[in-house]
């Protein structure tokens, strides 16, 4: 085994800094990953008591097991009766970022469950979702506007600064980030039961970005020693990639127990977006924002940094289609220096010609091709969860991040496949390189056909 040492390129820290509150919450480290510098703030100082209160009394099943708000219709209500224009208590506590990112994050979950509360009732009684209620009040959306700007995330709930990998405590400080030591602090349905569906959707996307420190470790080795190249070290940063990568897929794949297909729909209202959804056709107007209403995506697990970091630095090409804009669009729904980094991890492998050097040499290509087939095994589960979660439960046409729901993930997932049929041909000749090419070509057939059956039964 070579001995790996680096000098990164990017901002991306060693020492992740927990306990520099000046610092943004989400920055790239070698330890840490996408995750957070430090375990999410989980509760907020004194000025915030009406939003906590409510927060608390919201869910349809609260923490102590009896109906919350939500369960009722009667968060609106409260909101209007209880709270007041918080934006000068925002104010004074700006320069500590990771208590701004839990103030985001609460005040994005009230904010969607606000808007999206008469949707969810009326799902529940089977009817469509009809309107949800077009104006968000200045109380919530003045200071959620503020501490969105300060954060750097869009003024509604993203999927890391709110809804997923910024909604974690550890049930015991000393066991670290096992699965089972893993609870949400916001949740909207029965989220604040750890066996539940809700938290267990979203504890499992937290529980797989757990492995991405050591993801984005061999994808920087691997960029440092291509440019150095240095062949054997190279091999080792995409085998550590490859690693990262089966831990990753190992643990997606427990969703299938931990999260139930019939119960997403459930708790997935209070997720949806503004963009491109029927609820809001015209965008929300902010009161004492904006004079003209906003729009925006709905927080989504396509806007973790796992899958981009993978086709960045494998250079996967994407087709030229109004599906793969929705892709690019996805990308300002992330933080600040995730973005930075996966556009400086595409410019250096690109640079550095990356995936030609890796397929000029027997060994790096079978790597390249690993890594790319666990690609495969990631966009193939996303595409099957997508069809038991949501084709085959509901009929609204979305994603809950606006993107049409039969054909925007396998957009993404043709392209791997194509990548791999290509990139396959320069592996030595052997059962195990058969039995790649053999899965990508039945799987693009396969795909191909489900896609054409979906569109014709949802007429998409």
């Amino acid at each position: 085994m070579v001995a790996l040492t680096y000098i990164p390129d990017f901002d991306v820290l060693k020492d992740p800094r927990p306990d520099d509150s000046s610092l943004p919450a989400f920055m790239v480290s070698t330890e840490r990953g996408f995750l957070p510098r430090q375990e999410p703030v989980n509760a907020l100082p004194s000025e915030f008591d009406a939003l906590e209160s409510l927060l608390g009394r919201m869910p349809i099943k609260t923490v102590t097991g009896e109906p919350g708000l939500l369960a009722s219709g009667s968060l609106g209500e409260a909101v209007d009766q209880e709270l007041s224009d918080l934006s000068d208590a925002v104010e004074q506590y700006r320069d500590d970022l990771p208590l701004m990112t839990a103030i985001y994050r609460d005040y994005s979950f009230l904010a969607s469950a606000y808007l999206l509360e008469p949707c969810h009732m009326r799902h529940m009684q089977g009817k469509e979702y009809g309107l949800g209620r077009q104006v968000l009040p200045a109380r919530i959306a003045k200071p959620m506007a503020k501490v969105s700007a300060i954060v750097g995330f869009k003024p509604w709930m993203e999927y890391a600064g709110s809804y997923a990998l910024y909604n974690y405590r550890l049930a015991s400080p000393s066991q670290g980030l096992s699965y089972s030591n893993l609870r949400l602090i916001r949740a909207f349905e029965h989220g604040l039961d750890p066996s539940s569906s809700e938290a267990g959707f979203v504890l499992v996307h937290i529980a797989m970005a757990a492995h991405s420190g050591l993801l984005v470790t061999g994808a920087m080795n691997a960029l440092d020693y291509c440019s150095a190249r240095d062949r054997d070290a190279f091999n080792t940063g995409m085998e550590q990639v490859i690693d990262a990568m089966r831990q990753i897929n190992s643990v997606m794949d427990t969703m299938w127990t931990r999260s139930k297909p019939g119960s997403y729909t459930q708790f997935r209202t209070f997720i949806f977006g503004i963009t491109s959804q029927s609820m809001f056709p015209n965008g929300v107007l902010y009161e004492g924002v904006s004079e003209e209403p906003l729009s925006f995506r709905g927080e989504s697990g396509a806007n973790d940094s796992i899958i981009p970091l993978m086709d960045s630095l494998l250079l996967i090409p994407m087709p030229e289609t109004p599906l793969t804009e929705i892709l690019k669009d996805f990308r300002s729904y992330r933080p600040g220096n995730h973005r930075e980094f996966l556009e400086g991890v595409y410019e250096r492998a690109g640079a550095l010609k990356l995936k030609d050097y890796a397929l000029d040499d027997v060994k790096s290509a079978s790597l390249y091709v690993e890594a790319l087939d666990q690609v495969r095994d990631f966009r193939w589960r996303h595409w099957c969860f997508a069809k038991e979660y949501i084709l085959r439960q509901t009929k609204h046409p979305t994603a809950t991040g606006g993107s049409p729901i039969v054909t925007w993930l396998p957009n993404q997932l043709q392209a791997v496949l194509a990548t791999i049929l290509d990139a396959v041909e320069h592996c030595a000749d052997s059962a195990w390189q058969r039995g790649i090419k053999d899965v990508a070509a039945k799987q693009s057939d396969s795909l191909e056909k489900e896609v054409r059956r979906f569109r014709e039964e949802r007429k998409a």
